[in-house]
């Protein structure tokens, strides 16, 4: 059989794309190289409960046309993330806000808030050189000291003054009481899990599981005019340049024997001495009622061949690598580079959608 696509990747990247592209009478194969479709948006059920099997993965945008998308495929319900941070026992409210800001330094109005930022701020003058710097000049050192540095460390495997200022270039600050981690209009959790989304966005498209695109690919390329390619940009080029560099997790999850572990969907341990930068309870995204729950910790990596790359590491050095991978990439006639791995960027659900739907609209005029 002969195809006008063969999509190198299930994830939602992928699954938009050949979504998109059947929709336009396109003929299209899926290969997945796991036993399951949907990529990092893939969940499990364990006790009754949605797990999110590769991080928590909550849905949020502020773009309207991109929400209205996403809900032909499933009905949302109106979780809002309030992450909490966890410094040795001490509990604060994410993103850093008036709770914040009342429980560090015992204030009640924004007036005072702005005052000790603007003091801490002051700390750093000139361009900062690193992001510990970055930082602290973004929201003093006591916030930097207790909810930024241990969990960066431990997130990127690097002192804070060793890695680029860039990576932290924005941090929200709110002078409201506001708990709402996200600035998006739009946000929510798929009312039973992601799977629903993508089963319904690959309904009627041949989809190969356990199928490694590298394992044929000259093959597929024989019998598809082009390939939508959302793997390791690198690896498509056989490495040639040498390897770009992620982030891993190691994820632990476990079932309790109680209803309610920690209150909250996300814990963030922001200490350096916690190995793990955050637990998961999956069932409060859904608003569960179990007899029991379902708890990840999340623990930081480096990447290594076979892991699972979750996050591009953007540094100078990794930019320049991908820049001569993406020059050869243009030169790829028949093939698309598509998604966080192919692209090399960190890409929140909403954006890769986007990217999606503008490759298709492009493509399939």
């Amino acid at each position: 059989m002969h195809y006008n696509f063969m999509i190198a990747g299930s994830g939602i990247s992928g699954a938009v794309f050949a979504h998109e592209a059947t929709k336009r009478g396109a003929k299209c194969l899926v290969l997945e190289k796991r036993p399951h479709t949907g990529g990092n948006i893939h969940c499990g059920q364990i006790e009754g409960i949605n797990v999110h099997k590769y991080g928590a993965h909550i849905f949020h945008t502020h773009d309207k046309a991109i929400w209205d998308y996403i809900n032909q495929f499933a009905e949302f319900n109106n979780y809002v993330n309030s992450p909490i941070a966890n410094y040795k026992g001490e509990i604060y409210n994410l993103p850093f806000n008036m709770n914040t800001f009342c429980k560090l330094w015992g204030i009640a109005t924004p007036a005072e808030a702005a005052a000790i930022l603007e003091r801490q701020r002051a700390e750093i003058g000139g361009e900062p050189k690193n992001l510990e710097e970055q930082a602290i000049k973004l929201v003093g050192r006591d916030i930097f000291e207790k909810l930024i540095k241990g969990y960066t460390e431990k997130q990127w495997g690097r002192p804070c003054s060793e890695l680029p200022a860039f990576i932290i270039k924005r941090l929200p600050v709110r002078m409201a009481y506001d708990n709402n981690y996200f600035n998006d209009r739009y946000q929510g959790i798929p009312s039973g899990g992601y799977n629903m989304i993508v089963d319904r966005l690959l309904d009627g498209i041949e989809v190969r599981l356990n199928t490694d695109f590298f394992d044929g690919r000259e093959g597929f390329f024989d019998v598809a005019d082009r390939v939508v390619y959302t793997g390791m940009i690198d690896r498509y080029f056989g490495n040639r340049f040498g390897k770009l560099e992620y982030r891993s997790l190691r994820l632990e999850t476990k079932v309790l024997p109680e209803a309610n572990h920690q209150g909250v969907a996300v814990m963030n341990y922001t200490d350096r001495e916690t190995p793990y930068t955050r637990v998961i309870e999956h069932k409060h995204f859904e608003f569960g009622t179990q007899e029991k729950t379902v708890v990840t910790y999340e623990y930081p990596a480096e990447w290594s061949e076979g892991a699972e790359a979750y996050y591009p590491i953007n540094d100078g050095r990794n930019q320049a690598l991908y820049e001569r991978y993406r020059a050869l990439a243009e030169q790829e006639k028949n093939t698309l580079f598509l998604g966080r791995l192919a692209e090399y960027k960190y890409y929140d659900m909403d954006d890769a959608i986007a990217a999606a739907l503008e490759a298709a609209g492009r493509i399939l005029k």
